[in-house]
């Protein structure tokens, strides 16, 4: 960027001298060309100096456009006024012409003034007579242009990276490498974060993970077999102050990342599934720099990510195409490739290969504006993986290439889709609330966390309707299950663990009749990761609604309305006690998630007796209840034990 901006400048400088003595423009034939060029040329090398140091505070480009206007707006006008002798007349003080001069239009305004009192005088200026104006251009652009880069260093972008005020004192800084002393260390002037909340895992597998890293963390030794190790990574976003006419309100700080310690081996493909604010993106931040960690650290081919070193090693491709429209997609490798360092003789190579690849070869000179939606989404593929193209060849659709780039290295992917996760991944990680949740590969966690195993029973197209009747009764008479989802052709029902059992005789005595039953085809499989990453989602808000203490509002078919804790699965109703049911009734309340992930009530059972058995808590009372302002509170209800309900049913 700064090379092309000194090749305009240059440029622009001299075309400007150049039409002006082509167009026999007094001011430019009665005066030094060198000294007209050096005056036009400093000047706007000087403005984009100027220029780099205002875009530390400008964040987005909308607003770039407001400022630029801005400066112009205010430098003509000083302009106008230094014309008139302010203040490098000698009847102001010298404090006054030295902060005037600062401003780069204030200096082009003093110099085209003295070119022009040459011009009328016949006189030629000469560069002794502009040495001032050129030692305040040379000098003023030298500070613009270091203000420039240690703003850009101490203000935080928009993802919150920032060096510490003095970070040029760090010799960390110069030598890429993570001095102890300065490690984590932010600037004094900001207040501290807050602390992280350490839990120990509730999975046993979780846990398993989390000590083996431990135990290679405090031996110090780097296994060369892991790509990426995460050392107790945590982030904490600081509460933010919102002060409003009459309140000053303080939001409380949010623990995106609550100590992560995994594994990350070459040669495979980890999928980190999670719902929305788990802190996926949050983790994938913070491994490739984006986003500064406040506690822990990972290395990544054993370096740590608090330093810039081993960088190049990290390639990233986000959710959505991040492209320019007005660049081709052979200019957007030939960007990338560029950047990553990449000798400048390889480089047309890679970029062939890379569209090859992708099948983007005929698009390659179409600027991205044109491309269709799967066509961006393989520009980027080709842009993440523009050193894997670099390597040994390789021709294989885009799941493919997933594939074939692990070799030697780690690829960690999040998605949203199930079925992608399943296919592609080594090992699948399911985060929750900032906190992984479960781990291993995809067979592992179904059978630990799903619902069972599905069977799928598949008819002969002439088989008779009451053959379906018939393999209900049969599945409901041996392993009490019903039918999930039913066709003319097929029967799907989800079998539980605890029946696990009983299978092999079933299926056996199953195939043995499969004639009798006009079956033509009997599958047996684990439920879907789907399945598995509802249940575990679910499940975490279980445990966040139970700590919060949530309350929602569950209405009943008799128009009754109770307030429940969120999660509740049993509820008692206050009032229902009779000579018929002397200790009330209950219903079994159904939870669902929203889009959102956010539980909610689907749906609730018919009203049954309390059993004698269970254990009722404190009833709340039946009397209406008022709050302070005069209005009827709902009722609350009777939270019963799952246990003492399921010890019933046994």
């Amino acid at each position: 960027m700064a090379f092309m901006g000194g090749n305009y400048t240059l440029f622009s400088a001299l075309f400007t001298v150049l039409f002006g003595m082509m167009f026999q423009f007094d001011f430019f034939l009665n005066n030094s060309f060198e000294v007209v060029f050096l005056v036009f040329f400093l000047f706007q090398l000087n403005m984009i100096g100027f220029a780099f140091m205002f875009s530390s505070f400008i964040s987005k480009s909308t607003s770039s456009t407001t400022v630029g206007f801005s400066v112009y707006i205010v430098g003509f006008l000083t302009q106008v006024v230094t014309a008139f002798g302010f203040p490098y007349s000698d009847n102001y003080p010298n404090t006054y012409r030295i902060i005037w001069s600062f401003f780069p239009p204030n200096l082009l305004a003093k110099a085209l003034q003295l070119l022009a009192d040459a011009t009328a005088a016949l006189k030629t200026l000469v560069s002794a007579g502009a040495s001032d104006i050129y030692i305040w251009l040379v000098a003023t652009f030298i500070l613009w242009v270091a203000l420039a880069i240690y703003l850009d260093n101490i203000l935080p972008n928009a993802s919150g990276v920032r060096k510490p005020c003095f970070y040029f004192l760090n010799p960390g800084y110069w030598s890429g490498k993570v001095e102890t002393g300065w490690k984590g260390r932010i600037c004094s002037c900001m207040r501290s974060p807050p602390p992280l909340e350490h839990t120990d895992p509730d999975d046993e597998d979780v846990l398993q993970e989390e000590n083996i890293v431990k135990q290679q963390h405090r031996e110090g030794a780097v296994d060369p077999n892991l790509a990426v190790q995460i050392h107790g990574l945590g982030k904490v976003y600081p509460g933010t102050t919102n002060i409003g006419c009459c309140s000053c309100k303080k939001s409380a700080p949010y623990h995106a990342l609550k100590g992560l310690w995994v594994n990350f081996p070459k040669d495979q493909l980890f999928c980190l599934l999670g719902p929305n604010g788990a802190g996926k993106t949050t983790a994938i931040n913070c491994l490739t720099g984006i986003t500064p960690v406040t506690e822990g650290d990972a290395l990544i081919y054993g370096h740590s990510i608090r330093s810039s070193v081993g960088m190049s090693n990290i390639q990233k491709m986000i959710g959505f195409d991040i492209l320019w429209d007005a660049l081709s997609g052979q200019e957007h490798l030939y960007l990338f490739a560029s950047i990553k360092g990449m000798p400048p003789a390889s480089l047309k190579l890679v970029v062939q290969k890379s569209l090859a690849e992708v099948r983007l070869t005929e698009a390659a000179r179409v600027r991205a504006r044109s491309y269709s939606g799967g066509m961006k989404r393989r520009l980027s593929v080709a842009i993440a993986l523009i050193d894997y193209w670099y390597g040994p060849n390789n021709s294989k659709t885009c799941l493919g290439h997933y594939r074939e780039a692990k070799k030697g290295r780690a690829v960690i992917l999040t998605t949203h889709s199930m079925e992608e996760a399943d296919i592609l991944s080594d090992r699948i990680g399911i985060m929750t609330k900032g906190r992984l949740r479960c781990i291993g590969n995809s067979i592992r966690l179904k059978s630990r966390f799903g619902t069972g195993y599905i069977a799928n029973i598949s008819f002969l197209a002439n088989g008779a309707a009451t053959h379906h009747e018939e393999v209900k009764m049969f599945f409901k008479e041996r392993l009490d299950v019903i039918v999930k989802e039913e066709n003319k052709s097929f029967l799907t029902f989800v079998i539980p663990h605890d029946k696990e059992g009983l299978l092999t005789k079933f299926f056996e005595e199953l195939e043995n009749r499969a004639e009798e039953f006009g079956i033509s085809d009997i599958q047996l499989s684990l439920t879907t990761l789907e399945e598995v990453f509802l249940n575990i989602a679910k499940q975490a808000e279980f445990e966040s609604a139970a700590a919060e203490g949530r309350f929602t509002t569950l209405a009943l078919s008799s128009g009754t309305s109770l307030q429940i804790p969120v999660g509740a699965r049993y509820i008692g109703i206050p009032g229902t006690v009779s000579s018929e049911n002397p200790r009330g009734v209950m219903v079994e309340v159904f939870w669902g998630q929203d889009d959102a992930g956010t539980l909610c009530i689907s749906g609730h059972s018919d009203e049954t007796p309390i059993p004698s058995n269970v254990q009722l808590g404190e009833v709340p009372s039946t009397n209406t209840r008022r709050n302070l302002l005069g209005r009827s509170e709902t009722p609350r209800g009777i939270v019963i034990d799952p246990n003492e309900i399921g010890n019933t049913t046994s």
